[in-house]
């Protein structure tokens, strides 16, 4: 009996390695398209019409994801966590209105800062095609990383830290 269970121990340790490589080379494979071009961008225009100027000198992680999107559902509590501590701008694709959005964000407890992008053109903009989608810009407005897919809070804390070395 202690045999198998160790034996099924190791197979699904091997699955999640197997997993989480795979994850990564489709996520690096689809971030291909991303707009890797230098930060332009110095302020965002949020939820009802209120506006956030991006800090100078500081990483900015920008995060594109959709109310519709079961991903990014599952990944909104990484955002959440994430935004407390670092510069985060999140762009929602086609969610509805401001007071829409405004509402899941209260029903979920999240007050991350939200760009509402009704027609998309925020997203077309960077060439995202996939949500989640996250892009990571270093103090200079670099791209330094870029995810198409889910992230973990600790991945996200990780490449937000390296940015802002």
């Amino acid at each position: 009996m202690k045999n198998k269970i160790i034996y099924y121990f190791k197979e699904i340790v091997l699955f999640i390695v197997v997993m989480t490589i795979f994850a990564n080379i489709l996520s690096l494979y689809r971030s291909q398209e991303l707009n890797k071009d230098k930060l332009n961008i110095s302020t965002f225009e949020l939820l009802n019409s209120s506006f956030y100027t991006l800090p100078k000198n500081e990483p900015l992680l920008i995060h594109f994801w959709a109310t519709w999107c079961p991903t990014c559902k599952a990944e909104a509590s990484n955002i959440q966590t994430i935004s407390q501590k670092y510069n985060v701008i999140t762009v929602a694709l086609k969610s509805g209105s401001d007071e829409e959005l405004e509402e899941y964000l209260k029903n979920r407890n999240f007050n991350f800062k939200v760009v509402n992008d009704y027609d998309g053109s925020i997203t077309q903009k960077f060439n995202v095609a996939i949500f989640p989608t996250t892009i990571i810009y270093d103090k200079k407005g670099n791209v330094i990383f870029s995810e198409v897919g889910y992230t973990s809070t600790f991945g996200l804390w990780l490449r937000m830290w390296w940015a802002g070395l």
